[in-house]
């Protein structure tokens, strides 16, 4: 007998006590693996996930999980080909394996890169700006972010069983949320050699990733509100799940990405080379079994044959089976449904290129032809009717307000694209279909070359869709991280808030150091560190100087009757950047020390004019602390507040810092 699949739950492998069920090659019909959950317990293993892996998650810091998910992402990088030819069982062509575990290595790697730019090495995310609620700035408020004591169940559909489960894990993982993976049976042997790459890499803590072969069981009784789903699969079986008992009663956050009848729309002066290529790609691509791939293809209603001969004209060329172009849908089940969708799309068309009754390659595996029709974009059934395979029909439309009106008809999607050279054509195409779309690429000459195409999602942006698609999202780089997080308002004073964030508020205790804070290595500075330098008196000299050395000649600066005429000065004033090169000049310590470089300043604001015989004083203050594992120096954040002599500020805003780590000097 072949070997029946294990679950990873609990900390251990489990086997089921039975003899499960049978999966097959896609190529050759052979049986692979056998796949049985009996005997999991499954409250225990969300049990074991809150218990052990959220703690071991959650006392990690952002940076620290992303270093780990970057680690992860080299380990699984040097068993790709492995994992290729697993994939190859599953109906993958090489090119196809490679988009599926590439891309599922990729989303690691982004994640792991965006965390290091744009979370902070800590535990909590800090989400906005302070907000003043009261008159005195003694009561503030401000959102935290911080990761739910649940686990993500993560139910996955059988075409990505790399990518699919990474996607989900990657952002469920970096928030501090432990995951329970589910995959699609069919393909479930590549995700279970997956899990043990994982598993035997020893890089994740205890509990933060458990794997099930087979049925979920009972999972979702035990589910409370701090848990979550996520779910990729049809539209009916989201409903089924959504509507269950616990998810309805604890409110429990549930994600899916469901059936979706893609569109992708050639504009009247769009490239039909572009256009026939991305749809014959998205056809052909993993036998179209992507929930991105074009299902609707809009062309105008005069072009409709010349589309049709170079889209037949290509598919003509495609090799399906084993070694060809194409490979095998994921089983001989999957075939037969889509055939069944096919037979409902001819229903309101014709079919012009391929045979869905036909058998494809050698005639052993689940191969199918690519098949193109022509439709009537009236009927309901190409607006309906998801054929998951190789095929897509041409529709033709007569003005752009009728195509905007066709693509609604698809009741929400994961993704469309507009191939048009006219900026016009695009706006108003975008905008009419956005409302009904998760994302729309625009595929013109000038960014074709470095496009990932029609049907690729990004880590770095959303994947998911309104409407018939789910109402979900994945991914959507720190969105999808913010997802398994609880957002909360915190009002507090400023001195509470800055102990609660870490970060120093407006408002909060400022204290001013013995020696220069640019003296202080990144372990000896506090928020709140704070100094405050001048006042430097600003001249007429000091501006004209400045407006000659730099060739800023603004008038509000030279010009003393054109100052004068200004509604907003009433007469010459310093140079915005000229208060802020004064203010450096003040705070800067000049000699060699822990400050190695200023790499920015944020959220810059000229806030008061400065006029001549104004007196400046700076006071800077250490804001936030951001260590770097990896090297030698950290992040600081400084606030920097410009004053006149009147105490009023002139300019406000944040100097950052690279700053060396005491123990590497």
């Amino acid at each position: 007998m072949t070997d029946l699949l294990r679950s990873f739950v609990g900390g251990s492998w489990h086997t089921a006590p039975d003899q499960g069920r049978p999966l097959h090659d896609a190529v050759t019909g052979a049986e692979v693996a056998r796949i049985s959950s009996t005997g999991v317990d499954f409250r225990a293993a969300l049990e074991y996930g809150r218990e052990v892996g959220g703690p071991a998650l959650r006392a990690s810091t952002f940076h620290q999980r992303a270093a780990l998910l970057k680690a992860l992402g080299q380990h699984l990088r040097e068993h790709r080909e492995e994992l290729y030819a697993v994939s190859a069982r599953t109906g993958a062509t090489l090119s196809d394996s490679k988009f599926d575990v590439d891309g599922g290595i990729g989303v690691l790697l982004a994640y792991a890169s965006k965390a290091k730019r744009e979370l902070p090495n800590d535990t909590v995310y800090v989400e906005g700006a302070v907000e003043q609620l009261g008159r005195g700035g003694t009561f503030v408020g401000q959102h935290l972010c911080t990761p739910l004591h649940g686990v993500a169940v993560q139910i996955n559909a059988f075409n990505f069983p790399v990518w699919g489960p990474l996607e989900k894990f990657a952002p469920a993982f970096l928030a501090g949320v432990p995951s329970l993976v589910k995959p699609a049976s069919p393909t479930a042997f590549l995700t279970a050699r997956l899990v043990e790459l994982i598993v035997d890499s020893g890089l994740l803590p205890q509990g933060a990733l458990q794997f099930v072969a087979g049925s979920l069981g009972d999972t979702l009784d035990h589910l409370t509100g701090q848990d979550m789903v996520a779910f990729t699969g049809s539209a009916s079986t989201a409903q089924t799940l959504r509507a269950h008992p616990a998810i309805v009663r604890n409110s429990v956050r549930f994600s899916a990405e469901a059936d979706s009848l893609n569109f992708s729309a050639l504009g009247p002066d769009g490239s039909l080379d572009l256009f026939v290529g991305s749809l014959v790609t998205e056809m052909t691509v993993k036998a179209g079994q992507k929930c991105t791939a074009i299902r609707r293809a809009f062309v105008p209603a005069d072009t409709v044959d010349a589309v049709v001969e170079a889209v037949t004209a290509r598919l003509a060329e495609v090799t399906v089976g084993p070694e060809g172009r194409m490979g095998a849908l994921a089983s001989l089940d999957q075939r037969e449904e889509v055939r069944r969708s096919v037979k409902s799309l001819a229903d309101a068309g014709r079919v012009v290129f391929g045979d869905p009754e036909a058998d494809a390659g050698d005639g052993r595996g689940a191969f199918l032809s690519p098949v193109l029709l022509v439709g009537d974009p009236e009927r309901a059934e190409p607006h309906e009717v998801e054929a998951f395979g190789p095929v897509s029909t041409i529709l033709p439309y007569a003005s752009t307000a009728q195509l905007i009106d066709y693509v609604a008809r698809g009741q929400g999607s994961l993704a469309g694209s507009v191939v048009s050279e006219d900026p016009a054509f695009v706006r108003e195409v975008v905008l009419g279909v956005a409302p009904f779309h998760g994302r729309i690429l625009v595929l013109n000459e000038k960014d074709a070359k470095e496009s990932t195409g029609h049907g690729s999602p990004l880590p770095q942006l959303v994947h998911g869709g309104p409407g018939r698609a789910g109402g979900g999202e994945e991914m959507g780089g720190i969105r999808g991280v913010l997802h398994h997080m609880q957002r909360t308002a915190i009002q507090a004073d400023p001195d509470t808030l800055t102990t609660l964030t870490g970060r120093w508020v407006p408002g909060s205790e400022r204290r001013p150091t013995e020696v220069h804070p640019f003296r202080l290595h990144l372990e000896e500075l506090r928020p709140g560190d704070t100094l405050v330098a001048g006042p430097r008196r600003v001249t007429q000299e000091d501006v004209e100087h400045f407006a000659e050395f730099t060739g800023d000649t603004f008038y509000a600066h030279m010009d003393a009757e054109a100052a004068a005429a200004n509604p907003l000065f009433g007469e010459r004033v310093a140079h915005g950047y000229l208060i802020v090169s004064l203010a450096a000049g003040l705070f800067v310590d000049p000699d060699p020390g822990p400050v190695l470089a200023n790499f920015g300043v944020d959220d810059l604001r000229f806030l008061t004019p400065v006029k001549f015989g104004d007196e400046l004083t700076v006071t800077l203050t250490c804001k936030q602390l951001t260590p770097r594992d990896s090297a030698g120096y950290g992040e600081v954040r400084w606030d920097a507040d410009v004053t006149r002599q009147d105490g009023e500020s002139v300019a406000r805003y944040d100097v950052l810092t690279l700053v060396a780590k005491k123990a590497e000097q």
